[in-house]
């Protein structure tokens, strides 16, 4: 029996849907799949989650403490310490910025067992030094096949020497049934008023200062008409983004609800009317994929990973430029102005959502883990 180790940073909820797909297919194969992470919690990301309801149990290198708050070499060592008493014959790591996934590799380079990489980096995520993808290329030759996102991050492996063959989409999905339109029926309208919906933290490259830029601009063209804009999220910059509402006097229309949980989200999907994610940098965008599974229109920024698999331009929504205010404000007043067919274009995103399910990941990641097994 084949045992796979599927190495995350941290099982949220989008990480125990995959692996929960993968155990299943694990299952057939007559495969072991073993979910290991680093810490059981960070303060990045405050996801609650009821681990009782899956099938499978999770190992922690540091599961007592947030992943700040331990030294990177400990939590390398333990990492180290738990693939060498369970002995995979195969290491699935997401990335290569912890320490300890580099550790998990070196694990599998002294064993000689193949790994595989999982990755949504894209080569315009950050400015790029030549000595930094330099050493990205050396640790990529250390991998067997990698799982990636989609098209961007196909081609940045690519750029870094991976070969074609050896990668394979599927990485970036969500439990899209958890957000089915039929689900949603049931859930009451969090505001009356129509409204456009956007999820983030509120950090910089969001870009939430440039989309209240936009819709303010918005509402002073159609004035009473307007739709409402709701923020959900919290962060660093919530000070200054309550500031700049009052400045642009737009505080009777956007509504800050402040962190979700995804179950606490579910009402706002339901009624929106159509979701924008504005981001000037996004290595994918799961929040968008969340969104199409709720049969929503989607303005999304052509920054995002997740745009050129996802956004299908006037199908099911329309792609822009998160620095020109301009045009984001013109397909707000389109959107809102019924000469679209909403409903359609929402089914479109819909139907074209349905390929990135949990299967669609651990489908993929059994052709690349089979690759990486023939190709050791």
């Amino acid at each position: 029996m084949l045992t796979i180790a599927v190495i995350f940073v941290n099982y949220g909820p989008y990480h125990l849907a995959r692996f929960e797909a993968f155990f299943h297919q694990c299952h057939l194969l007559q495969w072991q799949g073993v979910a290991i992470e680093l810490p059981r919690s960070q303060s990045e990301y405050t996801w609650e989650v009821n681990l009782e309801k899956y099938s499978f149990e999770i190992i922690a290198a540091i599961p007592n403490f947030p992943l700040e708050d331990v030294s990177k070499w400990e939590t390398t060592s333990k990492l180290f310490n738990i693939i060498s008493r369970i002995k995979p014959d195969v290491i699935v790591i997401a990335g290569y910025a912890e320490p300890a996934m580099i550790g998990a590799l070196f694990w599998s380079y002294l064993n000689r067992k193949p790994a595989v990489l999982m990755s949504d980096s894209k080569e315009d995520d950050a400015p790029r030094s030549w000595k930094l993808e330099s050493a990205k290329k050396f640790l990529l030759k250390l991998f067997k096949s990698a799982l990636v996102g989609g098209k961007s991050h196909k081609q940045y492996l690519l750029k870094l020497g991976m070969i074609s063959e050896s990668i394979f989409d599927g990485y970036d999905v969500v439990n899209i049934e958890d957000f089915h339109p039929i689900r949603l029926q049931t859930f009451d309208r969090p505001l009356e008023a129509p409204f456009f919906l956007s999820i983030n933290r509120f950090i910089p490259k969001k870009n939430l200062f440039f989309l209240l830029e936009a819709y303010a601009n918005y509402t002073n063209i159609m004035g009473s008409q307007s739709w409402n804009l709701v923020l959900v999220g919290d962060g660093e910059l919530r000070p200054q983004i309550e500031q700049h509402i009052s400045i642009l006097n737009i505080k009777h229309v956007v509504h800050l609800p402040g962190f979700l949980q995804q179950e606490e989200l579910l009402p706002y999907f339901a009624h929106a009317r159509c979701f924008i994610h504005a981001s000037l940098q996004e290595q994918w965008g799961l929040v968008v994929n969340e969104a199409m599974a709720s049969g929503l229109p989607v303005l999304v920024s052509n920054r995002c990973g997740c745009f050129s698999d996802l956004v299908i331009d006037g199908i099911n929504g329309f792609g822009f430029d998160p620095e020109n205010i301009q045009e984001l404000t013109h397909l707000m007043l389109e959107v809102s102005s019924g000469s679209i067919d909403l409903q359609a274009m929402g089914q479109a995103s819909l139907k074209h959502i349905q390929k990135f399910s949990p299967s669609y990941f651990a489908d993929n990641l059994v052709r690349a883990i089979e690759y990486a097994l023939n190709h050791s």
